[in-house]
């Protein structure tokens, strides 16, 4: 696997952080009834940094859960011998709350489909919102997000990596060819 390119730096990426907080509160008009969804793992920290803007803006804590869609995959059999489960962090009722539903990159629809089958297990929520980080297109399933940082069209020899400085040090975002 060989990187192709560096498409976001690390300005680039607080620069998306902030237009999505912005875009949140603007299309909700605040947030009112508002709490944030990270998907693990680097949805989670996307969502801790969603929730620190909104903060810096607002002065606003919005809640935040963490959602682990191991379980709900309905690849995990064949994928995974022994699927890593994760804990399912949803401290809070989210029954008639407006979710914002946060994922690093859409690809063709799966797992976000996974994770509204496991919301709905644990509520029945207003609305649900899809934020990424990037949108590679390739959708299998009728899905797509209200929020996205930066659409990069892929081909199928293509993926994007997403860094972020929680896990690796650095935050970017690297398109990859997966022949080389």
């Amino acid at each position: 696997m060989g990187i192709k390119s560096k498409v976001i730096d690390s300005a680039g990426f607080k620069r998306i952080i902030t237009r999505i907080s912005h875009e949140i509160l603007e299309k909700n008009k605040g947030t009112q009834n508002l709490v944030l969804v990270g998907m693990r793992t680097r949805g989670e920290f996307l969502a801790r940094r969603i929730k620190e803007k909104i903060n810096e803006i607002e002065g606003i804590e919005l809640p935040l859960a963490v959602l682990d869609v191991t379980l709900y995959r309905d690849d995990f059999r064949k994928r995974l011998k022994q699927p890593e489960v994760s804990v399912t962090n949803i401290t809070f009722d989210i029954t008639e709350k407006n979710i914002i539903l946060i994922d690093d990159v859409l690809f063709t629809g799966r797992t976000v489909r996974s994770a509204l089958n496991a919301i709905m297990d644990l509520g029945r929520p207003n609305t649900i919102q899809l934020v990424v980080l990037v949108d590679r297109g390739h959708r299998e399933l009728p899905i797509k997000a209200d929020y996205v940082g930066k659409n990069i069209p892929t081909s199928q020899n293509e993926e994007i990596k997403v860094k972020m400085n929680e896990i690796d040090e650095e935050d970017a975002i690297y398109l990859i060819d997966s022949e080389k």
